[in-house]
């Protein structure tokens, strides 16, 4: 973390409650803006898998043996 990114994080500290809440808030909406051009890659992904799928080209996986790969229980 920078040096100017460490100074705000400790006034931000200070805020009360409900304004610490509303910056992070800020924050993170400030890294979610939408994209059109990945959305739609991500469709024609969803797309080309879910048709892969219904073929028969691909196989699936239970849930909890994914997680069980990760070490994680569901």
């Amino acid at each position: 973390m920078t040096e100017i990114a460490q100074r705000l994080l400790i006034q931000a500290m200070k805020l009360p409650v409900t304004e610490r809440a509303a910056l992070v808030a800020g924050l993170v909406e400030s890294l979610d803006k939408p994209d059109p051009t990945l959305d739609a890659l991500w469709l024609k992904e969803a797309e080309s898998r879910m048709a892969g799928y219904l073929a028969g080209e691909l196989a699936t996986v239970d849930a909890k043996e994914a997680f069980a790969e990760l070490g994680q229980k569901i």
